[in-house]
């Protein structure tokens, strides 16, 4: 019986509202007299009550001597307060994010390697409809499972792939120059832009115990997380078009693109970025 007036409570009930109800279905109609006794409250207490809830319409008194009273049926009680408790979070649900309405979601720095893949594998599975990707064949392997696993229940995977990369499935477009890459940016980047709301751009460093070089950004800002997709896409568009017009690249920009990125960078630019 405890339990029940416990469960009563979370609906809103309070506890003398909760044992009065508990009594008059044990015995109704009552008076206000035996309902006291039933549910072992003061008969000061009772009337109250019993008044509180024939407020509330669950309870329902007769015009007799002494007044006696029925409870609703508790389908009925249950019933009503399904549709209100529902009325209620559906309400919320649509009113609460209109508190701040220039809320933007926070940009969250991850350090750790063994964090940033938690991370990785977490952003794979919650993916629903695409996942867009830059990634190093030996990072690649780490989260191969995961993103099978999410290109089974038809997540469209598309990667470009660094450093001789391999895989089974998805559209991958393969870098040419992964290694340079690396050498010049002393890590591995790893992108990630998935369903156009959640994103992850940063770097593994290449040596071993290099925590404070190893960290990316997590965010689910939309504006931040099409900015990324945005980037990995040109970098589909360019690969693209650099292996069906392989010789009309290089006899444009040079081998590598020298001419490009000397246009772009600056002939002194000590890093890379395709």
């Amino acid at each position: 019986m405890a339990d029940l007036v416990e469960k009563l409570k979370e609906i809103g009930f309070n506890t003398y509202e909760a044992k009065v109800y508990i009594a008059l279905l044990k015995k109704y109609p009552a008076t206000g007299y035996e309902v006291a006794k039933l549910a072992n409250i003061p008969q000061s207490r009772t009337y109250d009550t019993l008044k509180a809830l024939e407020e509330k319409n669950i309870v329902v008194s007769a015009n007799t001597k002494p007044v006696t009273y029925t409870p609703i049926k508790p389908k009925q009680l249950t019933a009503s307060y399904a549709k209100k408790i529902n009325s209620t979070i559906n309400y919320l649900d649509k009113h609460l994010p209109e508190v701040k309405d220039n809320y933007n979601e926070p940009i969250i720095t991850i350090t750790g390697k063994q964090n940033i893949q938690d991370k990785i594998i977490e952003v794979i599975q919650n993916a629903r409809r695409e996942i867009y990707m830059e990634v190093w064949s030996q990072d690649f392997k780490v989260f191969e499972k995961e993103l099978l696993n999410a290109y089974n229940r038809n997540v469209e995977i598309r990667i470009v792939g660094y450093d001789n990369f391999n895989s089974r499935f998805g559209l991958i477009f393969e870098h040419a120059f992964g290694r340079d890459i690396e050498l010049s940016l002393g890590g591995r980047m790893v992108i990630i832009a998935a369903d156009d709301n959640e994103g992850i751009i940063g770097k593994i460093s290449s040596l071993k115990n290099d925590v404070s070089d190893t960290n990316i950004i997590w965010t689910k800002n939309r504006s931040i997380v099409f900015i990324i997709k945005e980037f990995i896409v040109h970098d589909m568009y360019l690969i693209d078009v650099e292996e069906n017009l392989v010789e009309q690249m290089k006899y444009i920009y040079g081998k590598g693109f020298k001419r490009l990125k000397d246009k772009v960078l600056g002939s002194n630019a000590t890093y890379m970025i395709h």
